[in-house]
């Protein structure tokens, strides 16, 4: 009897969190090692079709001012 009450205690708790973290915004963050930003349709690229990140970058958000000083990943 126990246990039944702290599963349903439980699923009750994280059925609630999950309710209230519903309204938090979605973040996708997408790292590609070689990729130019002019490899993508949505920087104008007409060679490369890349319609799922086209429709990303239509209607969220792009941050075009990122840079790295050195290459990313190593052998």
């Amino acid at each position: 009897m126990f246990m039944r009450a702290c599963c349903l205690i439980l699923a009750l708790v994280l059925s609630a969190r999950a309710v209230a973290a519903a309204d938090r915004p979605n973040v996708v963050f997408v790292l590609a090692d070689d990729l130019g930003w002019t490899e993508l349709g949505c920087y104008g690229n007409r060679f490369n079709q890349t319609p799922h990140l086209d429709r990303l970058a239509r209607d969220g958000m792009r941050f075009t001012q990122a840079y790295a000083a050195a290459p990313v990943c190593s052998p």
